[in-house]
């Protein structure tokens, strides 16, 4: 059996130190501010355009408007001039909460096309660097990649490090939804990995999305790798605070919002990931039945309770896990909170047998990617709990029977 508890001595000892580093860094770096962009971004011209545009001698709706209102605007248009708006603004409307799913993939695939072409020129362009023309030519070999054949992304923005969101399976006809939420390092080129790929989002959500098949057939599911919010950059001043995640909070539930249908959905949050399930979780729609968070720095709450949401909340942690050193508190915004997988924060403590360190919950073959494979597909009494009591198992009964 998995054991979290640690020495109170070794765990101040832990924060000391942790607190007096961080403390050297305000002193001799200061706080991390977001990169600035001199004019309008590639998706704010997009949109911009579409401000300004029309469509069958009508003026277009705000771009911002509630994902219902656009549904709307988009159900009055035959297939025709839907194509057309994707291929006039393609960041505009791959990005557009409320916009038809399928319309989404179509117009992003014409905008990473676009973008393609311009990294590629970037690639040989003189006045870069050597080291700026390698950046393009990833960036290029990246968006190939997105564009092969049968791929959804459901989200993409080139500007900075990049953002973007894929989907597994059909939004539009999925019973259960599962949206994965990544930690530290993760944009455009970490988005897909050839070595530990089970560490990066689509290694995650398409092993997500194939337990999830094996463990209920019967269910329609689909899967979301959400990068879409800029993360922290390694484990600086960014990792250490909310500022990404209250920012990414706003981004997720805007998404959650705009999902099609009405099947239930759940958040598997991972590392700092579930700093941003925590913060984004007292504004969730109701439709988000399950927040799963592994390897977790904290949730920016003392208690599960606190977190104000109806949905479940469960917690893992591998027993070779580095995030267990971290210390569990918040001082003057620094920290994120108490430990989920303690038996104070309340949370449901999930198995995480045989996960691979604080990157390998989605490892195929291993417990914690079983266990979340059954709460994708509603199957809660088939959980393994990491602990022989009854709250993780308290009030549980299967989506099927429920």
């Amino acid at each position: 059996m998995t054991s979290f508890d640690t020495s109170p001595q070794l765990n101040v000892w832990r924060a000391l130190l942790a607190l007096a580093v961080v403390f050297v860094m305000l002193a001799t770096s200061g706080w991390t501010a977001l990169h600035s962009h001199r004019g309008a971004t590639p998706l704010q011209a997009s949109r911009d355009a579409w401000q300004h545009g029309h469509i069958a001698g009508r003026a277009l709706p705000d771009a911002e408007s509630a994902p219902g209102v656009l549904a709307r605007f988009f159900a009055t248009l035959d297939a025709q001039q839907r194509t057309r708006l994707a291929h006039r603004y393609p960041l505009a409307v791959g990005n557009m909460n409320g916009a038809p799913v399928t319309l989404r993939y179509r117009a992003n695939r014409i905008a990473l096309d676009q973008q393609r072409k311009v990294e590629r020129k970037r690639m040989h362009d003189n006045r870069l660097s050597p080291l700026g023309q390698r950046d393009a030519g990833r960036r290029m070999d990246r968006y190939e990649a997105l564009l092969h054949k049968g791929r959804k992304i459901l989200a993409f923005d080139p500007i900075g490090s990049g953002r973007v969101a894929e989907v597994f399976g059909s939004l539009d006809k999925a019973e259960r939804i599962s949206v994965v939420v990544p930690g530290v390092d993760t944009d455009l080129l970490t988005f897909q990995r050839t070595s530990k790929k089970y560490s990066a989002p689509v290694g995650m959500a398409r092993s997500l999305y194939a337990e999830e098949r094996a463990a209920g057939p019967g269910t329609r599911t689909a899967v979301i790798a959400w990068a879409d919010y800029t993360a922290p950059s390694g484990l600086g001043m960014d990792a250490a605070t909310a500022m990404r995640a209250k920012e990414g909070a706003v981004r997720l539930n805007a998404l959650l919002r705009a999902l099609p249908g009405e099947a239930p959905v759940a958040l598997y949050c991972h590392s700092y990931g579930s700093v941003l399930c925590g913060v984004a979780a007292h504004e969730l729609p109701t439709r988000v039945s399950d927040i799963a968070v592994a390897g977790s720095p904290g949730m920016r709450t003392d208690k599960a309770a606190d977190l104000h949401t109806t949905a479940r909340v469960w917690a893992m942690r591998d027993r070779d896990d580095w995030i267990q050193d971290v210390p569990y508190l918040e001082v003057g915004g620094l920290g994120h909170g108490a430990d989920p997988v303690s038996k104070g924060f309340g949370a449901r403590v999930l198995s995480a047998d045989r996960a691979q360190g604080h990157a390998g919950y989605f490892e195929p073959g291993t417990e914690s990617l079983r266990n979340f494979a059954e709460i994708g597909v509603g199957a809660y009494r088939a959980v393994s709990c990491a602990r022989d009591d009854e709250a993780c198992r308290a009030g549980l009964s299967d989506a099927a029977s429920a």
